[in-house]
């Protein structure tokens, strides 16, 4: 039994907030903001975050900064997601936590230059949601349920575990029903993913297939996804990743083509026979 959730004082960042986020998510207990006893760093019912000098699941202790430099970016959020099982799933499906470890781990100036954009873009893309929530948290040294940084900060976790269980859960559908193509081009073969109608994937199917393709580790492979359309009998076919070969802006004359966007990312259509819905995909591919 989880009883304090415990994390350093003074200035807070995004990884020591996530972090707790997701601990109160789980375990609705009150959060202090100071150093760890030893007794604490030993006690499996207060779970120290970011702070103590020791990584121990087992103790519920999650802190990084005695790491070697050599060490793999790793925040304290990282630490808890390894904990809760779900860490491999938030690297691929968030987008944002590869970031937020280089940030934490490395500083600014090395995480701009890993993300390959200039230092002042790191504060550039700052919000100000982040800066309001990590200043009220600084300033507090105890929080609990009923206090509106903790509950806002229980939303954020609540939703941030969500979102992973209802990939991970749309990931397991799709690979029940899907189906891979290999259609023929010339001397090539376009790789394609298709997923039938089925009722329990009405909820936004196209990114469905896409986590997918991410957690097979299909990236590179994929030209293009076929997925059930939820405005009509048909499907949407797009290009996966903005594939270069694929402009579906091509088949915009076709009878059975409702829409094709201009930019050429996507069209939707009414047929239905897989044999029709490859003919387009060979339509709308462009010759090297």
């Amino acid at each position: 039994m989880v009883r304090t959730i415990l994390t350093h004082p003074g200035g807070a960042h995004k990884d020591d907030v996530l972090a707790v986020c997701v601990l109160i998510a789980r375990h609705r207990v009150p959060v202090v903001r100071r150093e760890p006893t030893p007794a604490e760093l030993d006690d499996p019912s207060v779970v120290v975050v970011d702070i103590g000098g020791v990584h121990d699941p087992e103790r519920m202790n999650f802190d990084h900064h005695h790491f070697p430099r050599e060490h793999a970016p790793t925040c304290a959020l990282s630490l808890v997601l390894s904990h809760l099982g779900l860490y491999e799933d938030a690297r691929r499906f968030y987008d944002w936590l590869g970031p937020a470890e280089w940030f934490d781990s490395r500083g600014p100036q090395k995480t701009a230059a890993w993300l390959g954009v200039p230092r002042r873009a790191i504060s550039q893309l700052n919000s100000p949601i982040d800066i309001t929530l990590l200043r009220r948290f600084a300033q507090a040294t105890e929080l609990a349920a009923g206090d509106p940084i903790y509950d806002f900060m229980g939303l954020v976790g609540e939703d941030l575990l969500d979102y992973l269980r209802v990939v991970r859960e749309r990931i397991d559908l799709v690979a029940q029903h899907a189906k891979r193509w290999a259609i023929p081009q010339g001397d090539k073969l376009i790789e394609v993913v298709f997923l039938p109608r089925a009722d329990l994937l009405a909820d936004e199917p196209s990114q469905a297939v896409g986590h997918y393709i991410r957690a097979e580790g299909l990236e590179g492979t994929i030209a293009a996804i076929v997925y059930p359309d939820r405005r009509g009998a048909g499907y949407g076919i797009s290009r996966f990743e903005d594939h270069r070969s694929l402009d579906f802006s091509r088949v915009e004359d076709q009878p059975d083509v409702l829409f094709a966007h201009k930019s050429g990312f996507m069209c939707k259509t009414s047929a239905t026979d897989e044999g029709r819905l490859k003919e387009l995909i060979v339509k709308a591919w462009i010759d090297d």
